[in-house]
């Protein structure tokens, strides 16, 4: 692991690589963001959007948290949705959650975990709404993965519920995507979820614009 020492050594070599690629840079940077996407992900140390994505600052607005929860009573992530659409513009909001993560195998356990119960609440209630389903897996592990995945689509309508995000959906001027990051090979992988299935059996219940 790095010194705060080294840190701040990569810094320094990482500003000379920018300038020596475009003196400009940070003179360009420094004149505010303009960013397509919202990437709404997990707190894991192991996955960060620009590199997943392979994108630089300035191409994405980011906010992680345990398990990439879009939850109605976090203002932190509230706000971040509502900031990204109505005054970045952004054109996508992606959730994208990663096997192996550590907080959707902790909601899986009977366990007390004191102040996490009741964020893990949250992904306990997705096992809950697919039960069934997480059930018929006999396999440990593909049940596992199979709840991440889960766990991402109900963020992304947890996401659709939001009025700033209906007035953009319905105006066809963002997207919304589901996807899981696969932390043993490198690779994204797009759940390529049926929103439109899905809002035509939440629409009456959610809309709200």
């Amino acid at each position: 692991m790095a010194s705060f020492e080294q840190i701040f050594q990569n810094n320094e070599a990482w500003v000379a690589e920018k300038l020596q690629k475009d003196p400009d840079y940070f003179h360009k940077l420094g004149k505010g963001q303009s960013p397509d996407y919202l990437y709404i992900g997990c707190s894991d140390s192991r996955v960060t959007a620009e590199d997943l994505m392979g994108l630089n600052p300035g191409d994405i607005f980011v906010h992680r948290n345990i398990a990439n929860m879009v939850i109605s009573i976090d203002m932190n992530v509230q706000s971040v949705i509502n900031y990204a659409v109505r005054h970045l513009k952004v054109k996508h909001i992606i959730v994208c959650g990663h096997y192996g993560c550590g907080g959707v195998k902790a909601a899986m356990q009977p366990a007390d975990l004191g102040l996490l119960n009741p964020w893990l609440r949250n992904i306990r209630d997705v096992y809950r709404i697919h039960k069934d389903e997480l059930n018929a897996i006999t396999d440990e592990e593909a049940r596992y993965d199979r709840l991440i995945e889960l766990n991402v689509q109900e963020q992304c309508i947890n996401v659709l519920k939001l009025a700033a995000v209906q007035e953009a959906y319905y105006d066809h001027e963002l997207t919304v995507h589901g996807w899981v990051f696969d932390v043993h090979t490198g690779k994204l992988k797009d759940l390529n979820i049926n929103f439109a299935k899905i809002l035509s059996d939440i629409r009456e219940i959610y809309r709200i614009v």
